[in-house]
């Protein structure tokens, strides 16, 4: 299994990363202001706490929550 996108709204973590690259934006609220993601299943967003904080745009694992907490 590949996990590469937010599927509700189809937008790929390469293009999330490229536009957090743009835009400076360190966390999901953050690169939220700048791309529509993660705001109805929110099943990608430890998917892209996880870009955000290593680059990785493709996942062959399941990432939870619990693997990538909310940065407080």
């Amino acid at each position: 299994m590949t996990i590469d996108r937010c599927l509700c709204f189809g937008r790929p973590f390469a293009e999330l990363a490229d536009v957090a690259a743009e835009t400076g934006a360190a966390t999901v609220a953050e690169l939220q202001q700048h791309a529509e993601f993660g705001l109805k299943c929110q099943l990608c967003r430890p998917y892209v706490r996880r870009m955000l904080r290593t680059g990785q745009t493709v996942f062959r694992q399941v990432v939870t929550d619990e693997d990538e907490p909310p940065r407080t």
